[in-house]
């Protein structure tokens, strides 16, 4: 029997709760968040490599920008979103789920292609099972709760939904082993496929093109070892990265920041205490 949810601590005005153990959902990790009394919370968001659903159940409301001036509030699914992404808002209480990209077109029903840099609502995409957990995560009295009734609508779509080709498994598994450093070439004559049809697959089924995707894991894994105090040139030398410059480079495209600003970015270190047992991209 597992034990019970427990708080992880607060941070950049988050209060985070974290389940009692990994998810039986492969691809899922899970995370419980609160606003805490000093005031709204407005951070801007540090791209990573999963798709996020995030399910409201306080006062609220959670609200999302992005620098087009489109909003989204309450219950939504985020592809991978770019840097002019900012999350604020007041006396809020949300589950917060991350989806493996090759979990996502399962659990969602959707692939995430069709989520590339966009905020969509959750009711456009499950009806009935959005208001329908929105109901029952209100209704719930304790966050272990709330974690397992997420978990068993979450297998429940993933053992209905539609399967990503082992093949582009494997390929972003390679992607995640590696940390981005790999040949999108090379993975393709593991599989036994042409370049053009990698391209063509992954990109309909994971949501990025195979560099893009060996990119963002790789900054994902710098951007962490920058938050955690590391110094820009040896993070680079370490990433897979050509030169300080490079990273500099990557870092920019992926966030609109210079490796310092994004190293001291709150986003990041809420990351360190939701998800630092389970690799956000992982597959199981």
């Amino acid at each position: 029997m597992r034990s019970a949810a427990h708080e992880r601590g607060t941070v950049a005005g988050w209060g985070v709760v974290k389940p009692p153990g990994p998810s039986r959902v492969a691809g899922v990790s899970m995370a419980g968040f609160r606003s805490g009394g000093a005031g709204p919370v407005d951070v801007r968001v540090v791209p990573h490599p999963a798709v996020t659903l995030a399910l409201e159940f306080g006062n609220g409301p959670l609200v999302v920008d992005v620098a087009t001036g489109r909003q989204q509030r309450g219950n939504l699914v985020a592809g991978f979103l770019h840097s002019a992404v900012r999350v604020r808002g007041e006396n809020i209480e949300c589950l917060q789920v991350r989806l493996s990209p090759v979990a996502a077109r399962a659990v969602l029903g959707a692939s995430p292609s069709e989520l590339d840099r966009t905020l969509v609502a959750l009711d456009d995409l499950w009806g009935r099972d959005a208001a329908r957990i929105g109901q029952r995560l209100g209704d719930a009295t304790s966050w272990q709760d709330r974690f397992a009734l997420t978990e068993a609508l979450l297998a429940r779509r993933a053992e209905t939904g539609p399967a990503v080709d082992p093949e582009v498994v494997f390929v972003w598994d390679r992607m995640l082993v590696s940390r981005g450093r790999v040949r999108v070439e090379d993975l393709a004559a593991e599989v036994g496929w042409s370049r053009k049809r990698l391209w063509s697959r992954f990109r309909s089924q994971i949501g990025l093109p195979p560099k893009r995707a060996a990119r963002l894991v790789r900054f994902d894994h710098a951007a962490h070892r920058l938050a955690a105090g590391e110094g820009a040139a040896g993070v680079a030398a370490d990433s897979g990265y050509a030169d300080q410059s490079h990273l500099h480079r990557d870092v920019l495209a992926f966030t609109a920041m210079t490796p310092a600003t994004v190293a001291g970015q709150p986003w990041l270190s809420v990351d360190g205490i939701a998800w630092a047992e389970h690799g956000v991209g992982e597959t199981g």
